[in-house]
């Protein structure tokens, strides 16, 4: 019996040391399973390397194993084999840009993982106040501590719907390089570090149940420039020239929490010895000068494969409903703009690569890539950030985005239903989409104003969504009073105090084409009872219309409209009773 006793003991001992090594091992390998970093030269002096010419280098063919299907990694390809614009989008109008991740924590607005390394920043003084100096506690430490606890996608979820929205932009990665996913390709994410949850499974899962269409923004193509800051030091006081911790090599890391995890795969590696990449890293936006990093092709050919990769295993296990990637250029990896640093095929690639996969599992390619600020190439949607076009656009499918506040959480911003109304008015009446961000408290969670600001977008969604899903744009955008001889529009930038306070008048009307057909025109602001309008776009002498008007009718009131259609115009008289407080639109049959 004793013998029994013991060998049962011993079995237990070994499963559970075999159960320990096992789970130490996976540790390991899930962190060595990247492709190794290339060796990279030694630095050279801040300023010493003048960048490579991009024109005349050659665009690197990555020979990704991408799936197989019709479409090939390039343009041509791409272009000849796409079906056109899925139907669900061009009828969607409306969404809610999720811009959540780590760089909430630092409760100062964008960015906050590149400023805590700028000395004067207030993401410097805050990261100071609540983790010390980046010299002793960097980026790194705020990945590790983040831990979103009332982040809770299914409820966001219904209330992003519950608001009007018909799809969401879930953010995957952005400039910090830290993946919100169970990354194959990135040790540094939030299935290892931090929450230890598989975020976009989450987010996923949550817009299937709610029949929301979800697509996944990717930022992480200039991390390495973007990161330089990193790599520096105080220039002055009691930590002048302690290098902060961008500095840290994967021998530092024995012993210490983040044992195993290369910090250049967080923090990329320096580059500062490119003329003028030091400068621009302190600059609020600039990107460095067009330019190829010429002595690290290795290492730019690794960088690029590495960010095409994870793209590639996010459309593989969550099969988003499209992409998005970050820049102000013709695409990641062109030589200049944000593209600085190296010219390859990447993007290219990626989308093929979805393309494929869309058309194999679904059947039918229904997807599409947002490449950020592109020209008209089929296969691709394009955005405005912040501002809208000033006149139609109907040349190429378009989103119009801005946050509310800020991209990442910073107190004290505006809660304005209105602002958002009438942003997302200005986009749907040049043809476009709209997708606004309502930034989340560092916890996941969305505050008492963001909720009722929220609530209020729905109300006024449900009321006026003939007006709005599946409409087109009309002749012309809109009518009403001029600035500086254009027609006055919400003012663009971060929908904040300026946005809420401007002033539109009775005389500011902007159009539609429903789904059914009907004309629309909304009022750009709320009119007082029994007010008279004039919209002077609908008058007979216009020619706008080829036929009379039959009936006109005001959304969401059940009672007759006084109305008359004259040379000059069309005359509206308000009803009695008026209970509205943003805009108000009129139906025109």
């Amino acid at each position: 019996m004793k013998i029994l006793k013991a060998s049962i003991c011993f079995a237990i001992i070994l499963l559970c040391f075999t159960t320990i090594r096992a789970q130490s091992t996976n540790k390991k390998s899930a962190v060595k399973a990247v492709t190794p970093i290339p060796q990279i030269p030694p630095p050279g002096a801040i300023d010493s390397t003048p960048m490579g010419d991009w024109n005349s280098f050659s665009e690197v063919k990555l020979n990704l194993p991408i799936y197989p299907g019709p479409f090939k990694p390039t343009w041509a390809s791409i272009e000849s084999n796409y079906p056109g614009d899925p139907a669900w989008l061009r009828d969607a109008k409306f969404g809610i840009w999720v811009h959540f991740g780590p760089q909430a924590s630092g409760e100062s607005g964008d960015w906050y993982a590149r400023r805590l390394y700028t000395p004067g920043t207030p993401a410097y003084k805050k990261h100071q106040e609540k983790y010390g100096h980046p010299s002793e506690a960097g980026y790194k430490e705020v990945l590790r501590d983040w831990n979103p606890k009332k982040l809770d996608p299914a409820k966001l979820a219904k209330i992003y719907k519950d608001a009007g929205a018909k799809f969401l932009m879930i953010q995957g990665v952005h400039h910090d390089n830290y993946d919100l996913w169970n990354s194959k390709y990135q040790p540094w994410n939030s299935v290892n570090i931090g929450p230890k949850r598989d975020l976009l499974r989450e987010w996923a899962k949550a817009c299937r149940a709610n029949n929301i269409r979800y697509g996944v923004t990717f930022h992480h193509e200039y991390t390495w420039w973007w990161w330089q800051t990193a790599f520096g030091s105080d220039t002055e006081g009691a930590k002048k020239g302690i290098p902060y911790d961008g500095n840290l090599t994967l021998a530092d890391g024995k012993g210490k929490w983040w044992e195993g995890y290369d910090p250049r795969m967080l923090y990329g590696i320096d580059l500062r010895e490119y003329k003028g990449v030091a400068e621009k890293s302190h600059s609020p936006w600039s990107p460095p000068s067009p330019g190829i990093f010429s002595k690290h092709l290795d290492y730019a050919k690794w960088y690029a494969t590495n960010w095409a990769m994870r793209m590639m295993d996010v459309v593989e296990h969550y099969d988003p409903d499209f992409i998005y990637t970050d820049g102000t250029v013709q695409g990641p990896f062109t030589g200049n703009g944000t593209g600085t640093g190296y010219k390859a095929d990447a993007m290219q690639s990626v989308i093929a690569d979805y393309y494929n996969r869309t058309l194999a599992h679904r059947g039918k390619v229904n997807t599409f890539s947002i490449v950020k600020f592109r020209d008209k190439t089929n296969g691709t949607v394009t955005t405005e950030e912040f501002a809208i076009p000033e006149n139609i656009k109907t040349n190429q499918p378009w989103i119009a985005e801005a946050p509310v506040g800020d991209w990442y959480y910073a107190p004290n911003f505006t809660y304005d239903s209105g602002m958002m109304i009438r942003y997302v008015i200005e986009a749907i009446a040049r043809d476009g989409n709209a997708a606004l961000c309502v930034s989340l408290l560092p916890d996941g969670s969305l505050d008492e104003g963001s909720l009722k600001m929220l609530k209020e977008v729905g109300i006024w969604m449900r009321r006026n969504g003939e007006a709005v899903y599946g409409s087109r744009s009309w002749k012309i955008p809109g009518e009403g009073e001029q600035q500086n001889g254009k027609l006055k529009m919400l003012p663009g930038g971060k929908l904040g105090r300026k946005q809420a306070e401007f002033k539109f008048s009775k005389e500011d009307f902007r159009f539609t084409i429903g789904k059914n057909g009907s004309l629309y025109a909304f009022c750009m602001t709320a009119p007082e009872k029994g007010a008279g309008l004039k919209i002077k776009s609908l008058g007979v002498e216009q020619n706008y219309l080829n036929k009379a008007i039959k009936n006109v009718s005001l959304v969401g009131y059940k009672g007759k409209l006084e109305w008359k259609q004259q040379n000059d115009g069309l005359i509206i008289n308000c009803p009695s009773e008026m209970p509205y407080v943003t805009a108000v639109v009129f139906k025109v049959d």
